[in-house]
């Protein structure tokens, strides 16, 4: 997942509270979109116009540490080796090159460790923000991407800007907080989306695949409405109350704002036109979760987030274990108080289907 320049990769390793025991929600969606993955190889893919090169190269942008990556990205070989086979091309593809790509931060030991022995494919790390170029022109044949575009670059500058109307204070995120606010996070990520297809435009060959599943708030639903934006607001509240324990000053409360923005479809298919690089094969929603699972627990859902934002909280609040469990903990309470749960159907996950097909 992606921030700014160095990032702030999930919690590595394989404790109790690392990304790779606490990204169960990440794995559902990925069952969910297996299917399309594989209807976007049968029916999108010119696996013939490959065929030559030899080798297929994937990438998994915002790849964490896994076990979700290997899942992702074996997937997406066997949508490709299938194909070959109903082709009759088996002996053209000879071998697959995956990338796994993440911010410098992030656990790649932990991710190569546990790299599947029985692989079919050659593994390769690229470390670095993938709101840049990060491989050669020309050269990827399918990217992916899953619960990663919600990370911006960095917080828009206005929020932190005690001069500008959009300056933030007190809050930690947008949906509760001035139109100003939420303008300068929406114009930040229609910014980081014209980045990151521009860099991926340069390095998709002509007629390779771009899969990205993000998270979104469904069209015309306000932000403060959404189910992850509600969670948040439970976290911020979490936090004012530790400044008025005195736990944590005013003022580094008002420093502190969360790089992250969930875009609408809408937004999403308007970046992309104004990109106009890429075409839109495939836009669906997907919801099966919100019926085919339990409602998550309050201890559940303080797992999930402290996976993603113990990094930064430690980074920006200074903020040791002691703390953090003194946080989530709180979290934890809260949202079991809360009815926030009624409002888990008004978020949900978009799945978007890119060809390439424009040259730069």
């Amino acid at each position: 997942m992606d921030g700014p320049s160095n990032g702030h990769p999930m919690v590595g390793g394989e404790g109790p509270h690392s990304y790779s025991r606490n990204s169960s929600g990440q794995r559902i969606v990925i069952d969910m979109a297996l299917k399309l993955i594989q209807e976007a190889v049968d029916e999108h893919l010119e696996i013939k116009a490959f065929s030559s090169s030899g080798a297929f190269l994937i990438t998994d942008l915002g790849c964490s540490a896994g076990p979700n990556t290997f899942y992702a990205v074996s997937s997406i070989l066997q949508a490709v080796e299938q194909k070959c086979q109903s082709l009759g091309l088996e002996s053209q593809i000879l071998e697959f090159q995956i990338f796994f790509s993440d911010h410098v931060g992030n656990d790649f030991n932990t991710l190569f460790r546990s790299l599947p022995p029985d692989r079919r494919y050659y593994a390769a790390g690229v470390p670095g923000s993938f709101y840049g170029r990060l491989f050669p022109k020309s050269c990827l044949h399918f990217v992916h991407s899953s619960f990663a575009l919600h990370w911006l670059s960095g917080v828009p500058k206005e929020v932190q800007d005690k001069s500008s109307p959009a300056w933030n204070k007190g809050r930690i995120f947008y949906p509760n907080a001035h139109k100003e606010v939420i303008e300068a996070y929406a114009a930040k990520f229609a910014e980081d989306m014209g980045v990151f297809l521009c860099a991926r435009a340069q390095e998709v060959v002509l007629g390779g695949l771009m899969v990205l599943t993000f998270i979104t708030r469904p069209d015309g639903i306000a932000h403060s409405q959404a189910f992850v934006t509600r969670c948040l607001d439970l976290l911020e509240s979490c936090l004012v109350d530790m400044v008025k324990k005195g736990t944590i000053s005013e003022e580094k409360m008002d420093e502190f704002n969360l790089p992250m923005y969930y875009a609408s479809p809408r937004e999403m298919k308007e970046s992309v036109e104004r990109n106009g690089r890429f075409s839109i094969k495939k836009m669906v929603e997907l919801v099966e979760s919100a019926e085919a699972y339990p409602p998550p627990t309050g201890k559940m859902m303080a797992s999930t987030w402290r996976a993603p934002l113990e990094g930064i909280l430690k980074e920006q609040m200074q903020f040791g274990e002691e703390m953090l469990d003194e946080l989530f903990n709180s979290f934890t309470r809260k949202y079991e108080e809360s009815s926030i749960v009624e409002f888990v159907r008004e978020s949900s996950i978009t799945f978007v289907l890119l060809e390439w097909s424009t040259a730069d």
